[in-house]
């Protein structure tokens, strides 16, 4: 359990300003850390040869790619001399295996990571990242990102989201939508909902013509953020925070993750989430949304700018899920400095690039949600509605992080609990009581 210092920490960090656009599980026996920030490492070209290793896993063509090239691009050109050698990667590889990649000397300069507990934290935790707090001071990291950033930035020594020590630094927000096909919607009569119910009379009205009505993908994450947007429609601001940094108990069984389980298994048997889904990954379920398949795609932001780019058939839009006060969202992933990095003092100078205002509003014209960029400077029509979008679930304090979060490997659990709610191999209840046991096998370690 949380103590009440860091109970109230976590509490301000989440109510305090917005996204808004502005201006698995031990230690080592030792319990040892990396050296703090660049060890000996200074100026603007470091060890290896001026060459900068950096991996990252946003497609070409979505509002990171796109930024990120270019970043890659003028930090070249500001560093004479000095080569960035770019590897793509997959979010599931990098998910399974960075662990084991990032205690070899195969780790790279500076990486893209997922954040939150389960992920940067518990890397955090291990000693495989640069504890890069006196960076974060001395380059302005502190000043320029907002509390809500830095909740996923900062982890305590347990690895616990919103600490003492930066450990990552995000350059964009995200958040989970309703894409729609607004073709489909007008030939079939469809009204864009305004609640839960709406949601489903619409559902249920694809359904009626013979259309399955969401794009869904079992066998990622998208699949599990639907359960949790279930789960958060019923869920306040305590429940949040008690879920995602064991301040609180949670009970499976409640109000709030009752609802999902057993509103998911009906939607599943109703035809709203197609039978077949459960094996769907994540690109194929976007491709399917792209081409005109699906009327409707829940997920996140980070599709925005690719489909901006791709959809050129049928005029399409977004909406946030109808009714919740909270949705799945943050700081976008983290940049992360390993441990084991053979160039910290570059790496922490790309970081510098990516934040500064001719990537933030390249980030924001291509489709991203930037956290440093002049509001003025983003043209595209499109693009101010995406932001406008986050910045109306950031005004009610409506961030709610993603599901998979608290808990080491929790991801792998949850996408076998919504496939079985998929297959029907489970009922809800028994889901609730599989995904259940690590959380609490988590909570009760937590502070030991």
């Amino acid at each position: 359990m949380l103590g009440s210092r860091m109970a109230i920490l976590l509490t301000a960090l989440l109510v305090t300003g917005s996204l808004a656009v502005t201006g698995c599980k031990t230690k080592d026996k030792a319990g040892a850390r990396p050296a703090e920030g660049g060890g000996s490492q200074s100026g603007s070209q470091a060890q290896a040869g001026g060459v900068l290793k950096l991996w990252h896993y946003e497609p070409p063509n979505s509002a990171m790619g796109i930024a990120w090239k270019q970043a890659i691009a003028s930090f070249e050109k500001a560093h004479p001399g000095v080569t960035v050698k770019f590897e793509e990667k997959g979010f599931e590889q990098m998910q399974q295996n960075a662990g084991m990649i990032l205690n070899s000397d195969e780790a790279p300069d500076i990486m893209e990571y997922n954040k939150g507990n389960a992920t940067a934290g518990l890397l955090s935790r291990q000693g495989l990242l640069t504890d890069l707090t006196a960076e974060a001071t001395r380059r302005g990291w502190d000043k320029r990102l907002s509390p809500s950033l830095q909740t996923t930035a900062r982890y305590d020594a347990r690895g616990i989201m919103g600490g003492d020590k930066w450990y990552g630094v995000p350059n964009y927000g995200e958040f989970v939508m309703v894409f729609y096909n607004q073709a489909l919607f007008e030939k079939h009569g469809v009204k864009v909902p305004t609640s839960l119910a709406e949601l489903e009379a619409a559902m249920a009205a694809f359904v009626k013509a013979g259309v399955p009505p969401l794009s869904v993908a079992g066998a990622e994450y998208p699949a599990q953020q639907i359960f949790y947007l279930l789960a958060l429609s019923r869920a306040d601001r305590k429940f949040v925070t008690a879920y995602q940094v064991f301040d609180g108990k949670i009970d499976f069984h409640g109000p709030e993750l009752s609802f999902a389980a057993t509103s998911f298994a009906d939607w599943v048997h109703k035809g709203f989430i197609p039978k077949n889904s459960a094996g769907i990954r994540a690109e194929d379920m976007g491709v399917a949304f792209a081409q005109g398949t699906f009327p409707m795609m829940i997920s996140g932001s980070w599709w925005y700018g690719r489909f901006a780019d791709q959809i050129k058939a049928f005029p399409w839009g977004t909406f946030l899920f109808p009714g919740n006060k909270l949705h799945p969202g943050s700081s976008g992933n983290l940049w992360v400095v390993p441990a084991r990095a053979k160039n910290k003092a570059l790496a922490y100078e790309f970081i510098d690039q990516t934040l500064t205002p001719e990537i933030q509003e390249l980030l924001g014209n291509s489709g991203g949600v930037p956290v440093a960029a002049d509001p003025g400077k983003i043209t595209a029509p499109k693009n101010r509605e995406l932001i406008a979008g986050f910045n109306a679930i950031s005004a009610q304090d409506g961030l709610a992080f993603y599901p998979d979060w608290p808990v080491p490997g929790y991801y792998d659990v949850l996408v076998a609990g919504v496939q079985e709610l998929i297959n029907g191999s489970k009922t809800p209840p028994e889901v609730l009581d599989e995904i259940a046991r690590p959380y609490q096998e988590q909570a009760a370690s937590v502070g030991k």
